[in-house]
């Protein structure tokens, strides 16, 4: 009675393999290939609702207008000036303002179940999150097209030239991607996107506000220009206004890629932490 036994399971077997796929298995994709496929699931999610875009469209324009000409001539005697000195301020603020959103999409994504069933794949671990940063990224280089575009419509002549105001995005977009981390941190541990929300602004509003983005801190209380001197988003403006105008120092350049590694280095092992061990 062995022998039949044995001829069925062969039979069963062969069937089985004609089955299935002859093709050759997938390889696992490397690093790269997976987080850049996150991160073009986070731009089609922008196809789909393109209401998400307000933030890099509408307000930027609104807060160029807005400052320049309702406080440019108070501030600097006039529209002109304030916009020379207000631009790369804008720019800073708009971008370092949309980072909030890495978080707040992530912790979405957590609320319906998406963010388990991306942790079961055989990926690698982090490009979840570094997948949605990079198309954070793009939606920060919009941002600041629209920007710099409005800029020169109403006035803004960088001395810089060109050069000068690219090498100044892009400083944005480096410390915009290290800033990402403590809202991908943020997003992890609170139980609603709008708790992350306003988590997230009641730190950024202080940080933007208390800056020198819309006024000279010369001008203020000693106090207060010491306490805005240890503001990385101060020292993130000054760096961008001396790339555009052509009177950036190494020193300058440094303090930003100073605060752009301390982010890195203290929020994204937190963040890569808390993923891990997510429930």
């Amino acid at each position: 009675m062995s022998a039949p036994t044995t001829t069925t399971q062969n039979i069963a077997e062969e069937s089985l393999r004609s089955a299935l796929s002859s093709s050759e298995r997938p390889k696992r994709p490397n690093a790269l290939s997976a987080s850049l496929t996150f991160g073009w699931r986070a731009m089609l999610k922008i196809k789909h609702v393109p209401e998400q875009l307000f933030d890099v469209t509408v307000f930027p324009i609104m807060f160029t207008l807005m400052f320049t000409y309702l406080f440019g001539g108070a501030l600097a005697g006039s529209t002109g000036e304030y916009l020379q000195f207000l631009l790369p301020g804008i720019l800073v603020q708009t971008v370092v303002f949309i980072t909030i959103y890495t978080g707040f999409t992530l912790n979405g994504d957590i609320q319906k179940g998406v963010f388990d069933r991306f942790r079961s794949l055989p990926v690698w671990r982090p490009a979840v999150l570094v997948g949605a940063l990079l198309a954070d990224a793009a939606r920060y280089t919009m941002a600041s097209t629209i920007i710099l575009v409005l800029g020169l419509v109403l006035g803004f002549r960088p001395e810089g030239g060109i050069v000068g105001v690219l090498l100044a995005v892009a400083l944005v977009l480096v410390f915009a991607f290290s800033l990402s981390w403590i809202w991908t941190a943020l997003g992890l541990v609170l139980r609603t996107p709008n708790s992350v929300m306003g988590v997230s602004m009641m730190i950024m509003f202080p940080l933007t506000f208390a800056s020198n983005i819309f006024v000279d801190p010369q001008t203020m209380p000693s106090w207060l220009a010491t306490a805005i001197g240890f503001n990385p988003i101060t020292h993130l403006v000054t760096a961008t206004r001396g790339l555009m105008d052509g009177t950036v120092t190494l020193g300058q350049m440094a303090a930003v890629f100073a605060a752009c590694a301390i982010l890195i280095v203290v929020f994204a092992p937190v963040t890569m932490y808390l993923y891990r061990n997510k429930k």
